[in-house]
C-alpha cells in the first residue's frame, strides 16, 4: 500500500481533494490535529457551529471549514461543504497505522493451491487453506484463518485473529478488525425427544466491497441460502448477525446489536447500539432504529423508531413501571365500565379503542 505522507503543503492538499484554498498555499502540513488547542504545522477542522469560538484561539496551521465560517475567519483554510468528510480524506493520507511490508512471514502456513495476489502482506501464524484467494494489496494479520476456497478481495485488511469460513467471500477494500468471525456455524437446531439435533449450515457469507466489520463481531453462514452483507455496510464491534440475514448497502450497525436469523435490513439504515431484532423480519430502506430498541415486527415505512424507557431518577422509573404493570387492570376496569354503560362497539370507537391511552 502507498506510504503515508511525512508532510505536504496546503495548496497540494487543496488540489488533491478538490477544495477551495484561502490563505498561504505554501503552508507546510505535517499531520492533523484537534481544533482546540491545535498544533503548529497541523490541520484541524470545524464541522459543528458550536465549535466556532475555538477557531480564534486554535494553534493549527490551517483548518477545514465551511464557506459560511470562512467569511469571518482570517487564517489559512480549506473550504468544504462537509468539513468532517474532507478531514477524513486528508487524515487518511497521514495514517501510518495500516502500512505493512509486502511479504509473507516465514511462520505463515499457506496451502500450495492458495492464490496470493501481488503486494500482499501475510502475518505470522496466519493459515490460508486450499483454493483460497487473497486479492492484490491485501493484508492478512497474525493468526488469521482463511478456510478452504474463501475469497478476500483486493486491497482488504484483516487484522489479527480473524476467521473466514469455507467458501465465504469478502469484497474489495474490506476492513475486518481483530477477533471477527465470518462464516461460523449458524445456530441451526431441530428438537426431538432426545434433545437438540444440529442442522447442517450449508450456505456461505457473501460480503460486498468497502465493508467494515468491527472487533469480535460474528456473521454466521447461511443454513441453505447465503448470509449477505452488501456494499458499503459499516458494522461496529460485538455485533451478532445470524444465519440467512441480509443487510442492504450503506447501512450502519452500532455495537452490541443482535440480528436473529433471516432478518432483512434495507439500504441506508442506521441501527443503534444494543438493538435486538427478532428473526424473519424485514426493515425497509432509510430506517433509523435508536439504541436499546427491541424490534419484534417488520418496519415497512422509513423513519425513526425506538422502544424502552430512557434513564431517569430511580423513584420516577419505579412509578412509571408500576403504572405500566397496572395497565391490564385498568383495561379490565374500562371494559367493565363500557359494559355497564351498554356502550356498543361503535360508541366505544368514538371514545377511543379499549386500552388505547
Amino acid at each position: 500500500m502507498p506510504a503515508s505522507l511525512a508532510s505536504t503543503t496546503l495548496g497540494a492538499l487543496a488540489e488533491r481533494h478538490g477544495l477551495e484554498l484561502r490563505g498561504n498555499a505554501a503552508t507546510v502540513i505535517e499531520g492533523v490535529c484537534a481544533l482546540a488547542p491545535g498544533q503548529p504545522g497541523r490541520l484541524g477542522f470545524c464541522a459543528d457551529p458550536r465549535l466556532r469560538p475555538q477557531l480564534v484561539g486554535s494553534s493549527a496551521a490551517a483548518v477545514i471549514i465551511t464557506a459560511q465560517d470562512a467569511a469571518v475567519f482570517g487564517g489559512n483554510a480549506l473550504i468544504a461543504a462537509n468539513p468532517a468528510v474532507a478531514f477524513a480524506g486528508i487524515a487518511r493520507e497521514f495514517d501510518r497505522a495500516e502500512e505493512f511490508p509486502a511479504l509473507i512471514h516465514a511462520r505463515a502456513c499457506i496451502d500450495a493451491t492458495a492464490m496470493i495476489g501481488d503486494g500482499c502482506g501475510i502475518g505470522p501464524g496466519a493459515v490460508i487453506e486450499a483454493d483460497a484467494v487473497i486479492g492484490a494489496g491485501s493484508y492478512i494479520g497474525p493468526n488469521c484463518v482463511i478456510r478452504r476456497a474463501a475469497v478476500i478481495g483486493a486491497g482488504s485488511r484483516l487484522e489479527a485473529n480473524v476467521y473466514v469460513g469455507p467458501d465465504c467471500r469478502i469484497g474489495a477494500r474490506a476492513r475486518v478488525l481483530p477477533g471477527a468471525v465470518i462464516g461460523g456455524r449458524g445456530f441451526g437446531l431441530a428438537r426431538d425427544r432426545s434433545g437438540w439435533v444440529e442442522v447442517p449450515q450449508l450456505g456461505r457469507v457473501l460480503i460486498g466491497d468497502d465493508v467494515e466489520i468491527g472487533a469480535n463481531t460474528t456473521i454466521d453462514r447461511g443454513a441453505l441460502d447465503d448470509t449477505v452483507i452488501e456494499d458499503g455496510v459499516k458494522i461496529d464491534n460485538l455485533v451478532q448477525i445470524a444465519h440467512n440475514c441480509h443487510v442492504g448497502s450503506g447501512t450502519a450497525i452500532a455495537a452490541c446489536t443482535g440480528l436473529a436469523g433471516s432478518t432483512r435490513i434495507g439500504r441506508h439504515c442506521m441501527i443503534g447500539g444494543g438493538v435486538g431484532i427478532s428473526g424473519h423480519l424485514q426493515i425497509c430502506d432509510q430506517v433509523v432504529v435508536l439504541g436499546m430498541t427491541l424490534v419484534t415486527k417488520s418496519i415497512t415505512e422509513p423513519g425513526i423508531y425506538s422502544s424502552g424507557l430512557p434513564a431517569e431518577p430511580a423513584r420516577q422509573w419505579r412509578r412509571d413501571v408500576g403504572r405500566i404493570r397496572r395497565l391490564g387492570k385498568v383495561d379490565a376496569r374500562l371494559a367493565a365500565i363500557e359494559q355497564l354503560l351498554k356502550m356498543t362497539p361503535s360508541t366505544a370507537g368514538e371514545q377511543g379503542e379499549q386500552g388505547d391511552f
